[in-house]
C-alpha cells in the first residue's frame, strides 16, 4: 500500500482502534487514558497537515476497497479541501477537548468508558467526513447517534441524563432513516453510490422527477441532525451530557454533521427553487426561535445551546439561498462558529465545576473571582454576538450581505435582511446577558463552592480558541485565507465566485445592519434587564409551546395508543393465531409469482417411483399427522412423532445424494427435541371447552390448521420437485459446481456455498442466530412459569421421573445399574463427540461437514453432559462461555471478511492453497476455513447459551411444580 492509501485509512481506524484500547484501561489511569485519546487526535491533526499540500494544489486522495461492487456499494475514502477542513476542525477541537476533560472529569467518574465513547465519537464523525459512498456516509451518521447517545446518558444515574440521551437518540436515529432512503433515491437518479459521481450529476439529479422526495428525505435527515426547527427540541436535552461532551457536540461534530452534508450535496442539488425553499423558511425559522429562546434559558448551557441552534439555523439558511457567495459563507461561518462555541462551553464547564452552579440567578460577580475565565468567556461571547475585530462579525457580515441580494422571487426573500438585523439584535442581547449576569453585578455569596479560576491547563485550550478568534478578525486573510479557500473550492469548483476576507469594506448595507444589529440589542437586553434578572421560567409567548412536550405526546399516541391498536387487530396472545396469520401471508407471497409466471411440474408415473422412497414418505405423513393429533393429548407423544417426522426428511435428504443436509437434518433434529423436551413441562395445561359449539369452533380450527399445513407443506415440496427435476441447462447451480474448487477451492459445493459464494447471507445469519441465543437467554432469565404449568397428566409422570433422578443423583444413591452407567457412558463419549466434531469442521470444505454441523455435534457433546449430571454438575466440572464463543465467532467471521481489504479484495472475497503439514501431508487451505471457524463457534455458543438457560430454568420449573403438586394445607 501506498503512504497515502495508509494514512487516509488511518484516518477513520485509529479513533476506534484506541476507543477500544481505551475501554480497557483501568479506572485509576485517567492520565493513560487521556494521553492516549490525545495521541489519537494528534495523530490525526498530523496525517491532516500531511495531505495540506496536495489538496491545496487540487489534488483529492482517495481510497477505494471493493466491499460489495455489483450493488456499488464499495468502501471509499476521499478527502478534498472541504473535507480536509473538517478533519482539521474534528481533531484540533477534539484535542482540546480532551485536555480540558482531563481536568474537568472527576477521579470518581468511570473515565475510561467516558474517553473511549469521546474517541468513538470522533471515529464517527471523521468516517461521515472522508467517506466517498453514500450509503457509508448514512452508516457513520447513525453511528454518531449511537454515540452521542452513551455520551449524553454517561451519567446515567441521572433521570435527565436518560431522558436527554433517549429523545437524542429517537429524533436523531429516526432522521437518519429517511437520509438512508433519500440517499438510495439520489444514488439511483445519478447511477451511483459513489461520491464523485453524484456531485458531477447536479443536471441530471436537479431535473429528475424523484428531486423532491429525495430532498425532502434528505432534508429530514440534516434537518433532525443539526436540530432545526421543528426538531431543534432535543438539543438543549443533550445539555445533561457532561460539558467536554457539549463542547465537542455543538462546536465539530454531531450538529454540525447536518449542516456539513448541506454543504457536501450543494453542487448536486441546490440548483432547484424546491432547495430555497425548503431549507430557507426553516432556517430562517430556526434562527429566530433559538436566537429568541436562548435570551430567556437560566441554564447557562441552556443558553448556549440555544444560541447554537440559532447559528446552525443561520448556516442552513445561507446554504439553502443557493447561490456560491452564500456558500462562501456559510464555510466560513462553520468554521467561526466552531471556535468561539466550543471556547463559551468550556467556560460555562469551567464556572459550573468551580462555582458549582450553571444558574445564571444564581451567579453573578465572578469576575472579581474569576478574571481570567471571564475575560476569555467575554471574548468569545463578543465573537458570538459578531462585535468588530472578531471572526464571528466576519461572517455575519458576509451573512447580512447575502440576505440583501435578490435569490427567488417572493416575500420571504425581500423579508431577510429583516429577519437577519432582528436575530442579530437577539444574539447581541443574549450574549450581553451572557457577559453581564454571569461576570459583573453584586457578586454571588450562596454558590455551592467558593469560585475561583481552575488550572492552568484546564485554561489552555479556551485561551487557544480566543486567540483564533482574535487572530481572524484582525488578520483573516493571514491566518484562515488558505484554510478556507480549499474547503470553498473543494464545494463549488468552478463556480467559486470572488469574495474578500478583507476587515474594512466601507459603508455598506452589511456594516449598517451590523451596527444596527448591536445598537438593537443592546437597547433590547437594557429595556429587558430587569425582567431577565427576575425568577423568569421559559420564554414569553412560546411558554406553553414546547417541543419535547409535542414530542412525547407524539411518542405516546404514536407507539402506545397506535401500537396497542395494532397489536389489537393483527395479534394475539396466543402463538398459534399468530404463525396462522404469518404462513398465510407467506403462502399467498409464494403464491402470487407462480399465479403469474407458472410452473411446470414433471408429475411421476406410478413405475417411476420407488417403493423404499415411498414407504419412508408414508412413514413420515404418518408421524407428522399424528404429531398433531397427539399434540392435543399427549405433548411428548407429540414431540416424539415429530423426530419421526425429521428423520423421514433426512433420509429423503440422503437419498437425493444430499449428504451435507442430511447430516444437518440429523443433528438438528437431535438438539431441538432435547430442547422441546427440556420446555416441555412449562407448557400450560389445557383447558378444552365441552359444549357442543365450543367443539365444533375446536374441530373447525383444527381441519382450518391442517389445510394451511397441507397447501404450504405440499407447495414447498412441489416447488422443490420442480427445481430438481428441470432440464440441466445453465443455472446458478451449474455455476456454483463448476467453480466451487477453481474460485473456492472446495470440492463440497455446499459448504463453499455458504461460507464463500454466499458468505455476506451466512454472516448475517449467524449475526440473528446469536441474537436470537442472547435474547432467549435474558427472557428466560425472567420467566417464572405459573403453578398450573406442569399439572397436565401425562407430564406429570414425565416430571416425578425427572426428580426422582436429581434427587438421587444429589444424594449420591442412585443405583449403579439405572444412572451411573448410562451417566459414565455420556461422559465417557464428551471427547470422542468432541473429536467427532473438530473432524467434521476440518473436511467440511471438501467433504460432508463445515462449521454448523460441527458446532452442532459439538453442543450435542454439551447436552449429553448435561443429560447425565446436570446443569451444577457439568459447570461445576467444565467452564462453558457461551457469549464468549458467540463473541468470537462474530470477530473471526467479520475479520476473515474485513481481512481481504487489506489485499485489495472485495468484503469476503476467498482465498486457497496447498500447504505442507508435518505428518498430515499437503493439505489444501482456504481462508474460508476461518469464516467457518466463526460460523462453528457461534453456532456452538448459541445452541449451548439456550441449553443453559432451559437447564437452569427446568431446575427452577421442578422445584416450583413440585411445590405445586403438593395438596394443599389443611386438605385430606
Amino acid at each position: 500500500m501506498s503512504t497515502d492509501v495508509v494514512l487516509l485509512t488511518l484516518l477513520v481506524v485509529l479513533p476506534f482502534a484506541g476507543s477500544i484500547v481505551a475501554a480497557f484501561l483501568p479506572t485509576n489511569a485517567r492520565n493513560a487514558e487521556a494521553w492516549l485519546a490525545g495521541g489519537v487526535a494528534l495523530a490525526i491533526l498530523a496525517i491532516a497537515a500531511y495531505f495540506f499540500r496536495p489538496i491545496a494544489r487540487g489534488e483529492i486522495p482517495r481510497v477505494e476497497f471493493e466491499w460489495l461492487p455489483q450493488l456499488g456499494l464499495n468502501f471509499i475514502l476521499r478527502l478534498d479541501g472541504f473535507a480536509w477542513s473538517f478533519v482539521g476542525l474534528v481533531s484540533a477541537i477534539g484535542l482540546l477537548v480532551i485536555l480540558y476533560a482531563r481536568y474537568y472529569m472527576s477521579p470518581d467518574d468511570p473515565v475510561p468508558r467516558f474517553f473511549s465513547f469521546l474517541l468513538g465519537f470522533m471515529g464517527a464523525m471523521l468516517g461521515i467526513v472522508v467517506s466517498g459512498n453514500l450509503i457509508q456516509i448514512v452508516f457513520f451518521w447513525e453511528l454518531t447517534s449511537l454515540y452521542s447517545f452513551l455520551l449524553i446518558s454517561y451519567w446515567h444515574q441521572n433521570q435527565s441524563a436518560r431522558d436527554g440521551a433517549r429523545i437524542t437518540l429517537t429524533v436523531t436515529a429516526a432522521g437518519g432513516l429517511c437520509l438512508l432512503a433519500g440517499m438510495m433515491f439520489l444514488g439511483q437518479i445519478a447511477g451511483s453510490y459513489d461520491l464523485d459521481v453524484v456531485l458531477r450529476s447536479g443536471a441530471s439529479v436537479t431535473a429528475h422527477s424523484l428531486y423532491l422526495p429525495t430532498l425532502l428525505l434528505i432534508a429530514a435527515g440534516v434537518l433532525t441532525k443539526s436540530a432545526q426547527f421543528p426538531f431543534h427540541f432535543w438539543l438543549p436535552r443533550a445539555m445533561a451530557a457532561p460539558t467536554p461532551v457539549s463542547a465537542y457536540l455543538h462546536s465539530a461534530a454531531m450538529v454540525k454533521a447536518g449542516v456539513f452534508l448541506l454543504a457536501r450535496l450543494w453542487p448536486a442539488m441546490a440548483g432547484h427553487d424546491y432547495w430555497f425553499w425548503v431549507f430557507v423558511p426553516l432556517g430562517a425559522a430556526t434562527l429566530l426561535i433559538g436566537a429568541f429562546l436562548a435570551l430567556f434559558q437560566q441554564d447557562l448551557k441552556g443558553l448556549l445551546a440555544y444560541s447554537t441552534i440559532s447559528h446552525l439555523g443561520l448556516i442552513t439558511l445561507l446554504l439553502g439561498l443557493g447561490s456560491p457567495l452564500a456558500a462562501v459563507a456559510a464555510i466560513f461561518h462553520i468554521m467561526n462558529h466552531a471556535t468561539f462555541k466550543a471556547s463559551l462551553f468550556m467556560a460555562a464547564g469551567i464556572i459550573d465545576h468551580e462555582a458549582g452552579t450553571r444558574d445564571i440567578r444564581r451567579l453573578g460577580g465572578l469576575f472579581r473571582a474569576m478574571p481570567i475565565t471571564a475575560v476569555l468567556a467575554m471574548v468569545a461571547a463578543s465573537a458570538m454576538a459578531g462585535v468588530p475585530l472578531l471572526n464571528g462579525f466576519l461572517s455575519k457580515e458576509m451573512f447580512f450581505a447575502e440576505t440583501v441580494e435578490s435569490h427567488v422571487a417572493s416575500a420571504l426573500d425581500d423579508a431577510l435582511p429583516f429577519i437577519a438585523t432582528l436575530a442579530g439584535m437577539f444574539s447581541v442581547a443574549y450574549s450581553l446577558r451572557l457577559i453581564h449576569q454571569v461576570f459583573f453585578g453584586p457578586e454571588a455569596t450562596d454558590l455551592p463552592r467558593v469560585p475561583h479560576d481552575p488550572v492552568l491547563w484546564m485554561l489552555l485550550p479556551i485561551a487557544f480558541l480566543v486567540l483564533t478568534c482574535i487572530l481572524v478578525g484582525i488578520v483573516p486573510q493571514a491566518t484562515v485565507g488558505a484554510f478556507l479557500n480549499i474547503a470553498v473550492r473543494a464545494v463549488l469548483g468552478d463556480a467559486t465566485p470572488y469574495y474578500s476576507l478583507a476587515v474594512w469594506h466601507g459603508f455598506t448595507p452589511a456594516l449598517w445592519m451590523s451596527l444596527l444589529a448591536l445598537a438593537g440589542g443592546t437597547t433590547l437586553y437594557a429595556v429587558m434587564l430587569r425582567y431577565l434578572s427576575g425568577d423568569v421560567e421559559g420564554a414569553p409567548i412560546l411558554r406553553r409551546l414546547k417541543g419535547q412536550r409535542i414530542f412525547e405526546r407524539a411518542i405516546a399516541i404514536a407507539s402506545w395508543r397506535g401500537a396497542k391498536s395494532l397489536v389489537q387487530s393483527l395479534s394475539s396472545t396466543r402463538l398459534q393465531p399468530q404463525l396462522v396469520l404469518l404462513l398465510c401471508v407467506t403462502i399467498l407471497a409464494a403464491v402470487w409469482p407462480l399465479y403469474k409466471g407458472g410452473i411446470d411440474i414433471h408429475v411421476p408415473k406410478l413405475h417411476e417411483i420407488d417403493t423404499t422412497f415411498l414407504l419412508v414418505w408414508i412413514v413420515g405423513c404418518v408421524c407428522a399427522l399424528g404429531a398433531a393429533q397427539q399434540a392435543k393429548f399427549h405433548r411428548l407423544a407429540a414431540v416424539i412423532l415429530m423426530g419421526g417426522a425429521g428423520l423421514s426428511t433426512c433420509v429423503t435428504f440422503a437419498w437425493a445424494s444430499a449428504p451435507d443436509l442430511a447430516m444437518t437434518q440429523l443433528l438438528v433434529e437431535i438438539v431441538t427435541t432435547v430442547l422441546l423436551l427440556l420446555g416441555l413441562r412449562w407448557l400450560p395445561k389445557r383447558r378444552e371447552e365441552t359444549s357442543r359449539p365450543a367443539n365444533l369452533f375446536i374441530r373447525a380450527r383444527r381441519f382450518r390448521d391442517l389445510a394451511i399445513a397441507f397447501i404450504g407443506g405440499a407447495g414447498l415440496a412441489s416447488l422443490s420437485y420442480a427445481v430438481m427435476t428441470r432440464p440441466q441447462t445453465f443455472t446458478i447451480a451449474t455455476n456454483f459446481l463448476e467453480k466451487a474448487y477453481t474460485e473456492g477451492g472446495g470440492r463440497n459445493v455446499v459448504n463453499v456455498i455458504l461460507v464463500d459464494f454466499r458468505g455476506f447471507d451466512t454472516l448475517g445469519e449467524i449475526a440473528v442466530l446469536g441474537i436470537v441465543a442472547i435474547t432467549v437467554y435474558a427472557l428466560l432469565r425472567r420467566f417464572r412459569p405459573a403453578r398450573d404449568s406442569v399439572a397436565v397428566p401425562e407430564q406429570k409422570q414425565f416430571q416425578d421421573h425427572f426428580d426422582a433422578e436429581h434427587d438421587a443423583l444429589s444424594k449420591d444413591t442412585i443405583s449403579a445399574h439405572y444412572m451411573i452407567v448410562p451417566g459414565l457412558i455420556m461422559r465417557l463419549l464428551f471427547p470422542v463427540v468432541s473429536m467427532m466434531a473438530v473432524f467434521l469442521f476440518m473436511r467440511g470444505h471438501d467433504l460432508p461437514g463445515g462449521g454448523f454441523v460441527a458446532g452442532l455435534t459439538f453442543a450435542i457433546a454439551f447436552i449429553l453432559q448435561y443429560i447425565a449430571g446436570g446443569a451444577r454438575w457439568v459447570e461445576a466440572r467444565l467452564t462453558v462461555l457461551p457469549v464468549r464463543w458467540i463473541g468470537f465467532g462474530l470477530l473471526a467471521a467479520g475479520g476473515t471478511g474485513v481481512g481481504a481489504a487489506f489485499f485489495g479484495k472485495p468484503f469476503l472475497t476467498s482465498s486457497f492453497q496447498y500447504v505442507d503439514i508435518p505428518v498430515l501431508g499437503r493439505l489444501p487451505m482456504a481462508s474460508a476455513l476461518l469464516f467457518d471457524l466463526g460460523v462453528f463457534a457461534l453456532v456452538l455458543g448459541a445452541t449451548v447459551l439456550m441449553l443453559i438457560a432451559l437447564a437452569h430454568q427446568s431446575i427452577r420449573v421442578s422445584r416450583a411444580s413440585s411445590k405445586a403438586v403438593q395438596p394443599a394445607e389443611g386438605a385430606v
